[in-house]
């Protein structure tokens, strides 16, 4: 919902930094990887209970994702480059909500089941439908600078890391945020299977 709003906002911030990376050491599926090894280290972190710690993983991993987009950008997009971004992007999302339950298995397991269930809802509706919309050649003109088709919807990259950030600021309610967050998740679901449905059935008219 708010990634569309956003995106515009930080692409000079983002454009700026990049330039300043642009040299022939400095790739963009290299900053991808980085960036994923940082975030990783959330998992650890959230699971000994480090919340400030985490939440700084977390920051340093999305500041690469928004890097290696910019600097691939520069470069020329890359399929490739672009299928490593969204894999590992998917995976870092699982492993915070497990963070989590690590860290507080008897409060936090069931909340963090639901959470990571929806994830399953949003991740697979959001990627069979960019895989088809490839097949269509259906244009976003809200998304151009995406190398697949972006999906919307209530919980987008934004919200999901505004949450992240609210747990790690405030673990002792992260329960009450993940089944609150799950279920808007559900509401992007099926909003995004539903449309998807309606699109693809008029242009194989």
């Amino acid at each position: 919902m708010l990634d569309r709003h956003l995106h515009p906002r930080l692409k000079p911030w983002l454009n700026r930094a990049a330039s300043a990376l642009d040299r022939p050491s400095v790739t963009p599926d290299g900053v991808t990887l980085v960036g994923f090894a940082i975030g990783v280290l959330a998992l650890p972190f959230l699971a000994l209970g480090w919340y400030g710690a985490a939440l700084a993983a977390i920051a340093l991993n999305r500041l690469c994702d928004g890097l290696d987009g910019a600097l691939a950008r520069r470069r020329g997009l890359s399929d490739a480059g672009g299928f490593l971004d969204i894999a590992l992007d998917f995976l870092f999302y699982a492993l915070v909500p497990f963070g989590f339950v690590l860290a507080d298995p008897v409060n936090n397991a069931i909340a963090g089941a639901w959470l990571l269930f929806a994830f399953i809802g949003t991740g697979s509706s959001f990627l069979a439908f960019a895989a088809l919309a490839a097949k269509y050649n259906i244009d976003n003109p809200g998304y151009a600078h995406k190398s697949f088709y972006y999906l919307g919807g209530l919980t987008e990259g934004s919200e999901t890391i505004a949450l992240f950030v609210l747990c790690c600021l405030f673990p002792a309610y992260f329960s009450w945020l993940a089944w609150i967050f799950g279920a808007l998740c559900w509401l992007t679901t099926f909003n995004r299977v539903w449309g998807g449905y309606v699109t693809l059935k008029e242009y194989e008219k």
